[in-house]
């Protein structure tokens, strides 16, 4: 809750979903377990070693996909993508894009198949 009380303290919260935020902020950590066991079969260097930026962004998505079943996993892609396009390497949107679409087919099979009939 410091991070949280900092942030409040330090940021103007005039367009923040704060009930969204405070979820994410808890959520990730709690979860992070199942979220890192969720990505390590996908990743091609371990943990560890992935740029931290990209792997907040790879954790926040892969939380989203795992317990927010009401957002689009295109929707947590494209905002992931986003992220790491303003705050990652130069190219570790393209790292992120390639482990957060493995990870969607998944953890989100079915909405993967139902999207890929859609567009035949």
């Amino acid at each position: 809750m410091d991070i949280l009380n900092s942030y409040k303290q330090r940021t103007d919260l005039g367009n923040v979903d704060m009930e969204y935020f405070q979820l994410l902020l808890l959520g990730v950590p709690g979860h992070l377990q199942a979220i890192d066991q969720a990505l390590t079969p996908h990743l091609s260097r371990p943990l560890k070693e992935i740029d931290p930026i990209e792997l907040a962004i790879l954790r926040l998505a892969a939380y989203e996909l795992q317990q927010r079943l009401d957002i689009p996993y295109r929707v947590v892609i494209n905002e992931a993508i986003e992220l790491a396009k303003t705050f990652g390497a130069e190219a570790g949107h393209k790292f992120v894009n390639g482990i957060l679409d493995k990870l969607a087919t998944t953890i989100r099979a079915s909405e993967v198949r139902s999207r890929g009939k859609q567009k035949d």
